[in-house]
This record gives C-alpha cells, structure tokens and sequence, in this order.
C-alpha cells in the first residue's frame, strides 16, 4: 500500500499497519481497495442483535429487516430448490447459534482460519480454494460467513471470487469493475474471526456481524447472506460502498459469541 494511500485513508496510519500485521484482511483489504476507506462507527451506534422471537423463518426474503440501508437482492432464486443446498445438505435446525456451533475442524483457506461441518458446510471446494455450499439455516449462513472472509482474504483471485460469491446483478456488476482495476495489497498473516452476532434473519436472509482482532480491539464488519440457488450468497454493497459496512470497534467480545478455532 502506498504511503499516499495510507495518509488518506481515514483510518490513519496505525490502523493500517495494525491491519497488515494482524491480518483483518476484510477491513484493511477489501474496505481501502473498494471504497478508499470509510469511517468505522463506535460501538454504541452498531445493530443490536436479534432475539429468537424477532427471527423467525419467513417465507418471503423481502420480508426480512433490511441492515445498514443495504438495498434488497435484486434476484436471490429463493425456494428454486427447496430448502436442500445444491450438494445435498439438509436445512436441519433452523434456530439461531445463540452458542458457538460445533465444527468438525477448522482448516486454513487463504490465510484464514475457518470451520467445516459435515452438517453444515461447506460441501464443496473448487480447485481455486473456494469453499461453498452450506446448509440453508442461521447456522449455515454464519458458516458461509467465515468462509466469505478467507474467500475475500486472496486478493489475486477477487474477481472469480466475486462472480462466485455475490448474489448476481447491477451492484455485483460494479464490484466486478472496481475490483478489475484495484490494485492488490501484501499477503496478511494468518488469522481467524474472533465472533459473530446475528444482526437479522429471516429464511432466506441472514445478516452477520463479524468481529475480527486489530490491534488491542476488534473491528467488525456486517455481511448478508441471501439463499441463491441452493446456497448462501453474499449481497454485494450499493456501487461505491464498501463491502462489509457498517464498521464499528469494540473493545471485547461482550455483545458477539465467541466462536474460533484457536
């Protein structure tokens, strides 16, 4: 990353350096290569999480709260194939994870640590190290969360990343074109996400929080995920926003379930 890029970028000097080194590949990669940088929000002002009473299954994907002004997918193949993932993965329990989920194990996909369950995901991995196909419940979506990170994490692969892992239309379209042009910045270290809140759910739409470790604090970034096909997608921002906004700093993990592999 260039020093003029780094004295513009809100986020100041330190906050890069911290990213580079501890490796929050998403906010520091994918956030400056975007968008340029956008302000984190303190804590306070972030989503509160959802209760199970607020959550409940839907049948209509339009019907799920929207989070951060995101616009709704333009076309998420909802139900065109049943509630099975396209690699056979039952939906199973459709509770939230209000506890960390049991995983199989945890692998390291593209310098980040993430989760694998026979149960929910993911059934698949491409020759390129893309991991898809999770099971169609709150627990599957915070699955294809994490991977959603590591799959961001490889920055010489984002355009067949995002062809693979945004739900299609004009917003995906766009991220297409920024990511053509951007420029990618140095490996991270190896990492892991730190915990999650499910911010809203509904049966084809969860929207994640992710807390990721900078520094002595944690950033977090809100991904949603739309069932497309037989698979969790994620929503591609609005042209010109960043992916994973709204940020916000944290100074523990009080309000996220704490769930990692070391």
């Amino acid at each position: 990353m260039s020093k003029d890029q780094d004295e513009k970028s809100p986020y100041g000097a330190g906050f890069i350096a911290a990213c580079i080194v501890v490796g929050a590949v998403l906010i520091c990669g994918v956030v400056i290569i975007f968008a340029g940088g956008h302000d984190a929000t303190p804590a306070s002002a972030a989503a509160q999480p959802v209760t199970a009473s607020s959550a409940q299954p839907t049948n209509d994907p339009a019907s799920a709260p929207a989070t951060s002004g995101a616009p709704a997918p333009e076309s998420s193949g909802a139900g065109s194939q049943g509630r099975t993932s396209v690699c056979g993965l039952p939906a199973g329990d459709q509770a939230l994870p209000s506890a960390a989920p049991t995983a199989d194990g945890w692998d390291v996909s593209r310098r980040v640590i993430v989760p694998r369950s026979s149960t929910f995901g993911p059934g698949k991995t491409d020759t390129d190290g893309f991991r898809h196909c999770f099971a169609h419940s709150p627990t599957g979506a915070v699955y294809a969360a994490y991977n959603a990170i590591a799959a961001i994490a490889d920055q010489s692969k984002l355009v067949p990343t995002v062809k693979k892992l945004m739900v299609p239309g004009t917003a995906t379209d766009s991220l297409l074109r920024q990511v053509a042009t951007a420029e990618p910045s140095g490996d991270p270290s190896t990492v892991q996400v730190a915990g999650y809140r499910i911010i809203d759910a509904g049966q084809d739409r969860v929207t994640v929080m992710l807390a990721m470790p900078v520094e002595s604090v944690y950033m977090s970034a809100n991904l949603t995920l739309v069932w497309h096909h037989g698979d969790w997608r994620l929503q591609p921002p609005p042209p010109g926003e960043p992916v994973g906004a709204p940020f916000s700093q944290h100074r523990d993990l009080g309000d996220f379930v704490k769930w990692s592999g070391i």
